[in-house]
């Protein structure tokens, strides 16, 4: 495996589908924010679909709204792709933490069980 891969794989953690609007911004422009959708989301980081291009390990502010609920989170770029980047969260308040934690749980919730999963 390569070591992109690898450091994508081990960063990432269990992820879950996930579909909310965001806006990023580099933290060196806060105020310079791009929209972008959420794909995925994790404890630790998310995939965002977005035509914007951003540099690899850039630290960025993310600000995420979905279902009446806003999250906001300091994080860095782990990885691009053609469709956007994935990114991991580095540093999220407290109250921000609660409503990531309770997306994670509803799209946990709404996971196929083991034995619905073909193969």
């Amino acid at each position: 495996m390569e070591y992109a891969q690898t450091v994508d794989h081990e960063h990432r953690g269990l992820r879950f589908a996930f579909s909310a609007s965001a806006e990023i911004a580099p933290e060196s422009s806060p105020t310079a924010f791009v929209t972008a959708r959420v794909t995925e989301v994790s404890l630790r980081g998310c995939l965002l679909e977005t035509s914007a291009s951003f540099e690899m390990q850039l630290p960025v502010l993310l600000k995420i709204d979905h279902s009446g609920e806003h999250f906001e989170a300091e994080a860095s770029v782990l990885y691009l792709k053609p469709e956007g980047m994935g990114l991991l969260f580095r540093e999220i308040k407290p109250q921000f933490r609660a409503v990531l934690q309770k997306w994670v749980l509803t799209a946990l919730d709404h996971q196929p069980h083991a034995s619905e999963i073909p193969g």
